[in-house]
């Protein structure tokens, strides 16, 4: 049985997911640095060149390498500019289940990325590597990330009480942590049936990447 997913990229339509490079570690700076990543992820701020570089050039290819799940920058076909990134993680091989969180730069929020990004990536976990499951977490404020679940196919299975930290700005504009629910989305092979490759979209972010 394979404890690693494969080196490949993914393309659709307007997509390409592909491995990321030090060539992206302008884009990814701007994008981490953007308040709503802040505010719903774990991502350090402020996000320098030096953790961009870090996680294009060792923490995302490890992913692969060491089993633990597979991490794609998104971009455009056409323009090669960075989207975003659909990160796979806390993948268990035995039971054929994976976790899904994603990220999408503030300029391409609106374009429906989001979700042609997260269906391909599912489309391919349950069709070429003969996945069982994607389970998706979001915090109980991200509508946005929520949306991008319901328009996948994604089931709600439940709330986890105050099982995450987000950010939020306080009255003298610094990052306050705060305590928030968890709610628990699965996403199964058979559920994909009669979701659409082109969604509409707000854009969204999933916590529980680990940024760090």
């Amino acid at each position: 049985m394979a404890s690693t997913f494969p080196n490949i990229s993914i393309s659709t339509e307007r997509l390409v997911l592909r491995p990321f490079d030090e060539d992206d570690t302008s884009a990814l700076v701007e994008m981490m640095n953007d308040e709503q990543v802040i505010a719903w992820t774990s991502v350090p701020h402020p996000y320098t060149e030096a953790d961009a570089r870090r996680w294009a050039t060792q923490l995302a290819p490890a992913e692969r390498t060491e089993g633990r799940g597979i991490v794609f920058a998104v971009t455009e076909f056409l323009t090669q500019r960075l989207v975003g990134i659909v990160h796979l993680q806390n993948t268990d091989w035995r039971v054929r289940s994976s976790e899904i969180a994603y990220v999408i730069a503030p300029w391409a929020r609106g374009e429906g990325y989001a979700s042609e990004a997260a269906l391909v990536t599912a489309q391919w976990l349950f069709q070429d590597q003969k996945f069982e499951r994607l389970e998706l977490r979001t915090a109980a404020d991200n509508t946005a990330s929520q949306q991008v679940a319901q328009k996948i196919g994604c089931i709600s299975e439940g709330i986890l009480r105050n099982a995450w930290i987000a950010r939020a700005r306080t009255g003298d504009g610094e990052w306050a942590d705060v305590r928030t629910d968890v709610i628990v989305w699965s996403l199964l092979p058979e559920d994909l049936a009669g979701v659409s490759e082109q969604l509409a979209d707000t854009g969204g972010f999933t916590s529980f990447t680990d940024w760090n």
